[in-house]
């Protein structure tokens, strides 16, 4: 018999059964789901500071305590008879051979390019429910992190050409950086909210993109038809 590839990892496992076993940690017990999404949410933050410093020593860490939450939502899920963390993993381990046919299969894509063409052509046909380019996202990103989404679906369904400049052209982040916190700086000093003015707009382009995805597909009906 062979060692374990990953001693650590199942180690790790070990140490949050027994945490949440008769016996074990009364706080890990009592935990739900839904009550640790604030921690996920913490650590994910965290994990992109740690990311962004460049410390190897701090990635380790809170790329420790996000991996310790997707075991420790794996246990709660086992403890209810609804799913394992060996089902998360089998589950994600098909879905990224599914998604790369040309690694995996007979598929060819030489370019990222047409990497992402392939990747979302596929997600078409496994979610077929989805009838917009919208669906999916979550509305609680961050705005600015939300308005950079969507801009690149407005762009995937011809609504606006995200390659051409805006407004205000900056091809610089070191220029870009300063500009958005002038922006935020204004609207504070004017009594505005930033994140609620973008969010407002970011609404007012989600109805644009649905309404546009409506009017093409009843556009290609029209063309459909008259042939």
């Amino acid at each position: 018999m062979t060692d374990a590839p990953h001693p650590k990892v199942d180690e790790l496992i070990d140490v949050l059964e027994r945490l949440r076993a008769p016996g074990g940690c009364a706080w890990d017990r009592e935990q739900t789901h839904e009550s640790l999404v604030q921690y996920l949410v913490e650590e994910t933050y965290e994990l992109v500071d740690a990311i962004e410093s460049g410390d190897d020593k701090e990635m380790v860490e809170e790329l420790g305590d996000v991996l310790y939450q997707v075991i420790f939502h794996s246990d709660i899920a086992a403890e209810q008879g609804r799913f394992t963390l060996e089902d998360v993993a089998a589950h994600m381990t098909q879905k990224m051979i599914g998604r790369h046919p040309h690694v995996f299969g007979d598929a060819v894509a030489d370019t990222a390019d047409a990497v992402m063409e392939s990747w979302d052509r596929l997600k078409t046909v496994e979610k077929p429910h989805r009838t917009s380019v919208l669906d999916g996202i979550p509305q609680g990103m961050p705005a600015l992190a939300l308005a950079d989404k969507l801009l690149g679906r407005a762009h995937k369904v011809g609504l606006i050409d995200a390659t051409l400049p805006g407004a205000i052209n900056v091809t610089d982040e070191d220029e870009l950086g300063p500009l958005l916190l002038a922006i935020v700086a204004s609207a504070k000093a004017n009594g505005l909210d930033s994140e609620r003015a973008l969010r407002s707009a970011l609404r007012g382009l989600q109805s644009e993109i649905r309404e546009h995805e409506i009017e093409s597909a009843s556009d290609a009906g029209i063309i459909g038809t008259s042939e």
